[in-house]
């Protein structure tokens, strides 16, 4: 079945999609204050269910529109990838991992990306966006790392295996495209719910049921499912339909960014210098692999070149 193609739009427009995607990872960035501030604890399985299910199936009523044929099978794929197996291991990092060691892990997604889209896109590694990548990784460590980081294998298995799993998605959505006359919201609709029902199962063999919420909890959960899920999700599956997926996987570098900030801003949380040069780095590989530096073609010799005579011998021969 074939799939949505989008044209090609102009400098202004990619990077108004650019500064649209990049309001996903933003609202990402909330997750941590809203859970730890907001949330019940002790059932990250079971908010990872109340977070994506409702917003999946909310899409799907706004849209009315089903999965046909092979898009019964790929968003099952794509929502396992993108969402469902992703959020089921980042809890398990989360869990096992100091949080600074858990958000370096997923800083290294840009690389990911870059490999797969080679594999699978056949898009050539350049070495700009592989060395801001690295630059990437060093920053979200300066950012969020201290001299305690404890590293357990299985939680840095779970880390690097979640983080594949959601480049492995990016690259495939961007492969796959949309089907024809479907829309974004339609398609992100189809990925939420798919995930959602792949977690549902697990968390409630491991947690149960979920307990009864209070005020802060409703609102907490409000703001992931239709800000943090059905908007971002949505913001972000156009954009890696619109953006090259090397550029476009450099942008979740903001969520580590912004959690640190709300942390300062809103907890009271100290930074330090070593922070502030992590923030620099970060933020200047996000901005740096919006680019591709390309090598000049050299230009050919005077005598080399095709003059009007021998172009037009050429033309009437």
């Amino acid at each position: 079945m074939s799939s949505v193609v989008a044209a090609q739009p102009s400098k202004a427009r990619i990077w108004g999609f650019t500064g649209l995607a990049a309001i996903a990872p933003i609202s990402w960035g909330t997750t941590y204050l809203v859970t730890t501030e907001m949330l019940p604890a002790g059932i990250p399985l079971l908010s990872g269910v109340i977070r994506v299910l409702p917003a999946g199936l909310l899409l799907l009523l706004l849209t009315r529109v089903l999965p046909t044929g092979d898009w019964w099978w790929r968003s099952i794929v794509l929502g396992t990838l993108n969402i469902g197996a992703f959020n089921v291991l980042l809890f398990v990092a989360a869990y096992r991992l100091p949080g600074g060691v858990a958000a370096t892990l997923g800083a290294v997604q840009p690389l990911l990306v870059v490999g797969i889209a080679f594999l699978l896109l056949g898009e050539r590694p350049h070495w700009w966006r592989i060395g801001w990548g690295l630059a990437g990784v060093v920053g979200v460590g300066l950012i969020v790392l201290n001299g305690a980081a404890s590293f357990d294998p299985i939680g840095i298995a779970a880390g690097l295996l979640g983080t594949t799993l959601m480049a492995t998605g990016v690259v495939l959505t961007k492969r796959w495209g949309r089907p024809p006359r479907t829309s974004v919201l339609t398609f992100t609709g189809w990925q939420l719910t798919g995930g959602g029902l792949i977690i549902l199962p697990v968390a409630l063999a491991v947690e149960g049921l979920p307990p009864a919420l209070d005020l802060s909890a409703i609102a907490g959960y409000a703001w992931l499912t239709l800000i943090g899920t059905a908007v971002a999700y949505s913001l972000w599956f156009q954009g890696i339909g619109r953006l090259p997926v090397g550029a476009l996987s450099f942008l979740p570098l903001l969520s580590p960014v912004v959690a640190t900030v709300l942390g300062w801003a809103v907890l009271g949380q100290s930074l330090t210098p070593s922070q502030g040069v992590g923030f620099a780095l970060a933020l200047a590989s996000i901005a740096a692999a919006q680019f591709t530096v390309t090598a000049r073609r050299r230009a050919r010799p005077p005598e080399l070149q095709p003059t009007q005579e021998s172009r037009q011998t050429i033309g009437t021969s």
